[in-house]
């Protein structure tokens, strides 16, 4: 048996090839699919099935494209109600591929059409020895159960799926098969992912909290409490799948325009992506850019921040990062690039156009600040998890996810530092807050990952949320 995993940092997505006596299936694929093309011819394999766990709500899926080019089936849970021809499969069903014959079961919970599967190689066992679980199941998590509100379940009632599907099925497979999810961390489709991208049924088993001994009652509660905002995407990109995205290969690149043109564009209501390091937008931009640098998760968090349906213009360091961010942006369903800068911030300061910075602060600086007791305003732009487990002191935490409505709880007129994990969420957080009318903000470089390694004062109190701050 061939089996490979692709791993997807950019939206934490993880998708499979599974090969066997020439045939092939290939598992919650990303909207580019050239690499399983290519996985397969070096193989041999012919890809006769396209195969998804779910109705992804994260990210387009590229199933429609790889069967186009491949002639394959594609399959989905039957109660997805997938718009195109699909082999709809219930519990129990099978297919075959060379000698592996994938078995689903049906596991409800993430959403209602989730499925699982099983994955057994004959050539070695009848018994399973994989399970690919979708957003079932996570290496150190479960996935969020308040993704399907326009269905008709409540969280609650999708909690409670959850928790058969997990005790009722996944947790009476035998502990040395192997778990291979969608999703890593990072992915916002679950709150506590484990860095690790497979692990065991054994494994999870023991040491996943949401996995442990519990009555229903219990599991729904914790699954239900406290849940991260939904991203505004979410519910797009699931109907996209549902229907069926079109083809990459329908997509140019945009145009090359000149300052003078990106100027008038930008006045007329397009927005401007700066796609640089935090350290050069910092240094300088055009002032009303929103920066989401492609060094991290970039297509999730342009999919939560900006609307679909608005015009973009790309700022780049380089231009080959613009078709990079093309193809990244349509994963999540931006389709709206108009064009980019041509020269990048150089032709615009050789046009003479105006451009601002954010400063970049060390840690021993801001530690130095707050033992002085100047009067700034810290913003800590992480998760509440991450927060709780240690945080600077007098940081308030404001999820990058909530700032566009919750920073109008603050003072734009105050000296403001940001931080976050390493310095990228809270940049982003910076230039979303200059759009609002902040004229004195900070950027923290290296975040709360440098304050710890500078053996700096960490506060470890209840979650300050933003929410609850006059």
């Amino acid at each position: 048996m061939i089996f490979k995993q692709f791993y997807l940092g950019c939206l934490a997505h993880a998708s499979y090839l599974i090969g066997s006596a020439g045939e092939a299936a290939v598992v919650d694929p990303q909207r580019d699919i050239a690499q399983y093309l290519e996985e397969a011819q070096a193989h041999g394999l012919r890809i006769r099935y396209v195969i998804e766990t779910h109705l992804h709500a994260d990210f387009v899926s590229g199933h429609r494209e790889l069967a186009d080019k491949t002639g394959a089936e594609i399959v989905f849970g039957a109660r997805a109600e997938a718009a195109f021809p699909h082999r709809a499969v219930r519990e129990g069903e099978e297919i075959r591929i060379g000698e592996v014959i994938l078995r689903f079961l049906e596991t409800p919970g993430h959403t209602p059409e989730s499925l699982s599967v099983l994955v057994i190689d004959l050539a070695s066992s009848p018994d399973p020895v994989k399970v690919l679980t979708g957003d079932t199941l996570f290496i150190g998590d479960v996935g969020r159960p308040d993704l399907a509100g326009s269905k008709g379940y409540t969280p609650e009632q999708m909690a409670g799926m959850l928790y058969e599907s997990l005790h009722g099925k996944l947790l009476r497979l035998a502990d040395e098969v192997e778990v291979h999810p969608a999703h890593g961390a990072g992915s916002l489709c679950g709150r506590n992912i484990s860095t690790e991208t497979s692990s065991t049924i054994g494994h999870q088993r023991k040491f996943n909290y949401a996995l442990q001994p519990m009555e229903k009652e219990t599991f729904v509660q914790m699954m239900t409490t406290d849940l991260p905002a939904v991203p505004g995407y979410f519910p797009i990109d699931a109907e996209i799948n549902r229907q069926g995205a079109r083809s990459l290969d329908e997509m140019s690149k945009p145009p090359a325009l000149t300052p003078e043109e990106v100027n008038r564009l930008h006045e007329a209501g397009a927005i401007l992506l700066d796609l640089r390091t935090s350290a050069a937008f910092g240094q300088a931009h055009i002032p009303g850019s929103i920066h989401i640098g492609l060094n991290g998760q970039f297509a999730s968090w342009a999919g939560s921040l900006l609307h679909l349906d608005q015009p973009i213009l790309l700022i780049a360091g380089e231009e080959d990062e613009v078709t990079q961010a093309v193809v990244r942006l349509a994963r999540v369903g931006i389709e709206t690039v108009r064009g980019y800068l041509d020269g990048g911030i150089l032709a615009w300061h050789r046009a003479g156009l105006t451009t601002v910075s954010i400063p970049q602060i060390p840690v021993d600086e801001l530690h130095l600040w707050l033992e002085e007791g100047r009067p700034v305003t810290l913003l800590d732009v992480r998760h509440p998890g991450e927060y709780a487990q240690g945080h600077a002191p007098t940081a308030i935490n404001l999820p990058l996810a909530h700032l566009p409505l919750d920073a109008a709880r603050f003072d734009p007129a105050a000296p403001t530092v940001v931080i976050c994990a390493g310095g990228y969420r809270s940049s982003i957080a910076t230039s979303l807050l200059a759009r609002k009318g902040f004229r004195t903000l900070f950027n923290v470089v290296g975040g709360t990952s440098a304050w710890v390694g500078a053996a700096l004062p960490l506060a470890t109190d209840a979650v300050i949320p933003a929410r609850d701050v006059a």
